[in-house]
């Protein structure tokens, strides 16, 4: 009996740690440059597509921020509440979510994306990328 409450136990614990391996939740973006927390970003899963919307910035003094260099439906739109990420989905590997595209704000421009969880799922290495260039960011997960 007592191996059948190991066993249990161990299922239950494997499936919150693997429920963590994923992109979705609440992250703190850093910058890739200045390594500054730039804002809290909630990614979530609808039917296997992510997206994700900025819900914070950092910075009090840009709260209230629009996408002036935006060029689609984002464009003159507030960042906060602004959907930064759309359409990713999981890749073969099944350990990235790839197959969407990334905003960055700041300059306007929209990025081929790849999310991989990385340390467990506390951290979250997103890559945006044009052909064979790209940036990296890593952000923290909030919860």
């Amino acid at each position: 009996m007592k191996n059948v409450f190991t066993a249990l136990a161990l299922s239950v614990l494997s499936a919150a740690a693997m429920a963590q391996a994923t992109p979705t939740g609440l992250w703190r973006t850093i910058d890739d440059e200045s390594k500054q927390e730039k804002s809290l970003v909630r990614i979530s899963d609808a039917g296997g597509v992510l997206s994700g919307k900025v819900e914070k910035i950092a910075d009090p003094a840009k709260a209230n921020a629009v996408c002036e260099a935006c060029t689609d439906d984002r464009k003159g739109k507030p960042v906060v509440g602004m959907t930064i990420i759309r359409n990713a989905k999981q890749g073969d590997d099944k350990e990235v979510w790839e197959g969407g595209e990334i905003l960055d704000p700041n300059n306007g421009k929209t990025y081929k994306l790849r999310l991989k969880p990385i340390e467990g799922g506390k951290k979250l290495e997103v890559r945006g990328y044009i052909g064979p260039f790209y940036r990296n960011q890593t952000w923290i997960r909030v919860e």
